[in-house]
């Protein structure tokens, strides 16, 4: 399908994520990956406050408003707990966490599983699956969709997580 892969390897499309046992028989499988220099103590932060915005092109899924920058020091995110908050409404339910390696949220129809896997040299690999039922048109659009929105969302968390570690870094 098109717009079905960003950023990952066959190793990483082949493993099995959360979202997996939500959804059995999906129209619509996308996976999308990138590379953070950063421990996964580092990133996990970031990605459990997607509860408080979503962190990609604000300008479009968030009304203007600006995904914070900085962390809230939320609590560790619960299932049943709101997924997401765009346009200034909470959105989808968390069906899954495991903190520190996954969290798996539905929006609509839509499951997603954010998968952190630890890498040499206190990198982490951040991956990132959706699966949906649905027709194969829909899930066309979804995929190329979710394939500019999800890429610059994996782009803001790696760019922040490495600024702030970066930060911390120049301040010792």
């Amino acid at each position: 399908m098109i717009g079905d892969r960003w950023g990952v390897s066959e190793s990483e499309i082949v493993r099995s994520y959360p979202c997996d046992d939500f959804v059995t028989s999906p129209a619509l499988q996308a996976w999308r990956g990138v590379g953070v220099e950063a421990p996964v103590e580092a990133v996990w932060p970031w990605v459990a406050q997607v509860r408080l915005a979503p962190y990609s092109y604000d300008w479009i899924d968030n009304l203007g408003r600006p995904s914070p920058r900085e962390l809230m020091g939320l609590p560790e995110p619960q299932v049943g707990e709101k997924f997401t908050t765009a346009v200034g409404r909470k959105w989808g339910q968390i069906v899954a966490v495991d903190p520190g390696n996954q969290l798996t949220g539905r929006i609509m129809g839509v499951f997603m599983s954010y998968v952190l896997v630890p890498q040499d040299h206190d990198t982490t690999r951040l991956l990132l699956k959706i699966v949906m039922r649905t027709n194969r048109w829909v899930a066309l659009g979804l995929s190329i969709g979710d394939l500019i929105m999800a890429r610059r969302q994996l782009l803001n968390f790696k760019q922040l997580v490495e600024s702030h570690r970066h930060q911390r870094t120049d301040r010792l």
